[in-house]
Parts: C-alpha cells; sequence; structure tokens
C-alpha cells in the first residue's frame, strides 16, 4: 500500500520534487530467471536391500496393506517431478541421472526435498504397486470429466472437477515376478529413498537428504557460507527482519538478521541465492566474519545442464548495446540470401538508394525533376489547312476582311476545341489585334438581324456572301 502523506506536505510540491527524476536518463532493470538447480546426490539413487516373502500377496494381506498406506505421511528425500518414477525393488530408479533432471524441468517439480506428501491413492497390480503422492500427476477422472448428462442449465458433469492442473507425483514399485506377500513396514523401508515415513520433523528429514557435513551443520543450527536460502531457513528458520541493500559497485544484496541485542546477533548476507558472508556479534566482543567458501565442491558436483534448461538474464544495456540497437536497419527486401541484381554493378543506380522518376519532356509540370519552361510550355503547331486558310486570307482580302477573317477562324477555333495558332511575330502584331477588335465589334452590330456563320474547325478561303458590305 502506497504511504500516507505527511500532514501539510502539499501534493504539487511532491510533484516538483518528482520532476528531476523524470529527467534524468532511465536504464532497464536487472532482472535473471535461473533454472532450478538439482544436485548430484539426488540424482545417484543408493539402492536399498529390505527382505521380504517370495509369496504371492493374498487377499487379506492385500486388504491390510492398503488399510495401512491410505492417507500415510512421508517426507520427500529428493525432488518429485510431475510425473511417474519406476522404483525396481532393491535395485534402481528409472529415470535417473541427466534424465531424472530432464524430467523435472519438462513435468515441474512437485515437492522439494523436505517436504512433506500424502499417499492419496494405492493400487496393487500382478507385479507392481502404484502409489499416489498428493494427488498423482495425473486428474483422478482422466476421461469422466469430459463427459456431462442434460442440456442448457440442467447439464450436469459425470465427475466433479475443479479444473486445476494436477500436482503431485506416482511412485510404482516394480518386483520381478508378481507382487510379495509384503506388510507396510516393509514396503515403507523400499520406499525410503525416495520418501522417509518416520516421525520426524521436516527440519529432520531435509537434513537426511544432505550429505553427512551438512546434515550434521542444519541439526546443529549452523549457517555455513556457500549454502542457499532453503538450507539456511531449515537450519535458522525464518530471521527476525530482512534488509535489502545495494553495495558501491551496483550489486544487490539481501542481510538476513536474527536475534535481538542484547543477544548475540548473527547477520547473513546474501548474493544472489547463496550465502556470502556470515557474522556474527556478541556484547562486549569483537565482530566474527567469515566470507571463505565452506561447502567444499557441493555445488561443483551439480550435473549437466539439461537439454531443455536456458539461463536468461537482462541487465542494464551498455554504451555498445545502445550503439547497435539505434544503428539504421536496411530496408526489407524481396532478395534470396546472396541474390545480385545485373543493376548492382551500375554507377547511377546504387542499392538500396532512391532515384527520381524521369517523365516524358511534353509531360513534365513545375516541380517536376528537368522541368524547364521553354519545353513544357511549347505549343503544338496548327494544323496545315488553317495555316493555308490564314496565309490565303491576308493575300486575297482587303485589311479590314482579313481581319474578321481571321477572327472568325479564331472563334471558330476556340469553338471547336482545337489548339489556337501562335500569334505571327511582325511589327504590326498590335494593330492587328486592334483593327481585330473593332472588327468584331462591327459585326456583331451588322449580324443582329442575320443568320450567324456556322463554326468549323477549318477557315473559309472566301469571305461569305450573306454578310452585308461595311
Amino acid at each position: 500500500m502506497p504511504k500516507s502523506m505527511r500532514p501539510g506536505r502539499s501534493p504539487l510540491l511532491a510533484a516538483l520534487c518528482a520532476l528531476p527524476l523524470l529527467a534524468l536518463p532511465l536504464h532497464s532493470q536487472v532482472f535473471t530467471v535461473e533454472a532450478e538447480h538439482v544436485e548430484k546426490h539426488y540424482t545417484e539413487f543408493p539402492p536399498t536391500h529390505v527382505r521380504y516373502p517370495s509369496d504371492p500377496i493374498t487377499t487379506l494381506g492385500r486388504e491390510e496393506l492398503i488399510r495401512f498406506m491410505q492417507a500415510e505421511q512421508g517426507f520427500a528425500m529428493r525432488p518429485l517431478p510431475i510425473a511417474n518414477l519406476t522404483l525396481h525393488a532393491n535395485g534402481h530408479m528409472d529415470p535417473t541421472g541427466d534424465k531424472y533432471v530432464d524430467q523435472l524441468h519438462q513435468k515441474g517439480i512437485s515437492v522439494k526435498p523436505g517436504d512433506r506428501v500424502v499417499v492419496t491413492d494405492i493400487r496393487i497390480h500382478e507385479k507392481t504397486i502404484e502409489l499416489d503422492l498428493n494427488g498423482g500427476p495425473e486428474h483422478k477422472h482422466k476421461y469422466l470429466r469430459h463427459i456431462s448428462i442434460g442440456a442448457g442449465v440442467a447439464e450436469v458433469p459425470l465427475a466433479q472437477d475443479s479444473g486445476a492442473p494436477p500436482t503431485g507425483a506416482r511412485l510404482t514399485l516394480l518386483f520381478e515376478e508378481r507382487v510379495p506377500d509384503v506388510n507396510g513396514e516393509q514396503l515403507e523401508a523400499l520406499l525410503k529413498p525416495m520418501i522417509d515415513f518416520g516421525v520426524k520433523s521436516p527440519a529432520e528429514a531435509f537434513a537426511e537428504s544432505l550429505p553427512d557435513f551438512l546434515r550434521k551443520a542444519v541439526e546443529e543450527h549452523r549457517v555455513l557460507v556457500g549454502m542457499d536460502r532453503d538450507m539456511v531457513v531449515y537450519a535458522k528458520g525464518q530471521p527476525n527482519r530482512k534488509v535489502r541493500e545495494t553495495s558501491p559497485d551496483g550489486k544487490a544484496f539481501e542481510i538476513w538478521i536474527y536475534g535481538e541485542a542484547p543477544q548475540p546477533v548473527e547477520m547473513i548476507r546474501f548474493e544472489g541465492s547463496f550465502v556470502a558472508r556470515v557474522q556474527l556479534a556478541k556484547v562486549g566482543e569483537p565482530m566474527q566474519e567469515r566470507s571463505e567458501n565452506e561447502m567444499g565442491d557441493y555445488w561443483g558436483n551439480q550435473p549437466v545442464v539439461a537439454k531443455n534448461q536456458h539461463e536468461v538474464k537482462l541487465g542494464d544495456s551498455t554504451d555498445a548495446d545502445r550503439t547497435e540497437e539505434n544503428a539504421p536497419r536496411s530496408a526489407p527486401t524481396l532478395r534470396k540470401p546472396g541474390e545480385q541484381l545485373p543493376a548492382d554493378n551500375d554507377k547511377d543506380h546504387p542499392v538500396g538508394a532512391m532515384q527520381p522518376v524521369n517523365m516524358p519532356p511534353d509531360q513534365r509540370r513545375p516541380g517536376d525533376p528537368g522541368y524547364t519552361p521553354t519545353v513544357s510550355a511549347k505549343q503544338p503547331p496548327c494544323s496545315g489547312q488553317s495555316q493555308g486558310s490564314s496565309q490565303s486570307s491576308s493575300q486575297g482580302s482587303t485589311q479590314a476582311g482579313s481581319t474578321q477573317t481571321a477572327g472568325q477562324a479564331s472563334g471558330s477555333g476556340s469553338a471547336s476545341g482545337s489548339t489556337p495558332c501562335a500569334q505571327p511575330q511582325s511589327g504590326t502584331s498590335g494593330s492587328s489585334q486592334t483593327q481585330s477588335g473593332s472588327a468584331n465589334s462591327s459585326q456583331q452590330k451588322s449580324n443582329s438581324t442575320s443568320n450567324q456563320q456556322p463554326q468549323s474547325g477549318s477557315s473559309q478561303d472566301q469571305p461569305n456572301p450573306l454578310d452585308k458590305p461595311q
């Protein structure tokens, strides 16, 4: 829960104090995912030497064995996977070694060493005795849980199931020929390398799963440099308080404190998951400190990392990481790796460079590459008929008539949608335009009662006889 604000402190003041923190560069926090380690002595299985009768089990012996083992409680002597383990009577375990570690990582860990287990079901077959621990690795009703009777609201499943995934284990004791007439004590002795059914505390059960020097340290409640957190908890219990700090070099560590002054105070420093230093403070005595490894090669005897075991570490990004992350990326392409195109060797067409689009000269617009007004603004030439008519009209008629004819030709050209011809470049162009404009105005007045000449794409060589003389 967030801490309550002190009386008299303004929320605005708190926001202003937080602004400098927002201006600082932020880096990713260290996040480490480590695989569950399994010590080598858990993968090595010592066989038992239990004497049991050779006669096959009877009906009475079967009932007594089920009654004796049902709901029996014990302690796991090694990590048990959420799977089926096969134990040969007075023999080896299957799987074992690296395959056992693989199964722990693939299926998951049901219980850790020293955890309590309960026999929830027992089944006796011809050559095997199956015991389900903590519910077993499968649902109780494997197939019936998918069948229901009814429809809609009245639908009722045949077997009630919570839907939670199973978290137990199954231990199968295999005999060579047939199940002998064993009693409950003999069966517990055969299962002791896996489960200890003796009356003891969890700390004692956990200590028995360790080597001799570690078992002695746990029983004497001593903490050794190199222990992990579970070992410290079984040896000393939960601490009075915990302190988390960061060293000057940026490494995070945690200190567990046991005891209160004036009693002796023991401070255990964890770096990662293991004890790095043990300090003992007594009143009137100097501080006792131990930081050398006291576990020997215990952690060095771990088996080879399993095939499906991966370690992921994410730390603060360095300058090289940020440079690589911000480096420009090549554009996506449909080429195959190592594929070359003919244009790759062309100096004018470098690979990956954008080139301008070259449009034809008559289709370029202002702003396009290579646009020039002289080329783009050039008008197409007039047709031969229009040029001939303009020449004949300028030679065979008077100045007023030729001006009128030129005006009619230009009017007919604009009405038909053809491109008008360029004006002749001469010194009398201005006077010709003026005369043409006056002639057009007089023509509009005189043609008010006459029919309008037909529009056409080409001009006439002779004046229209219906026009009245001016």
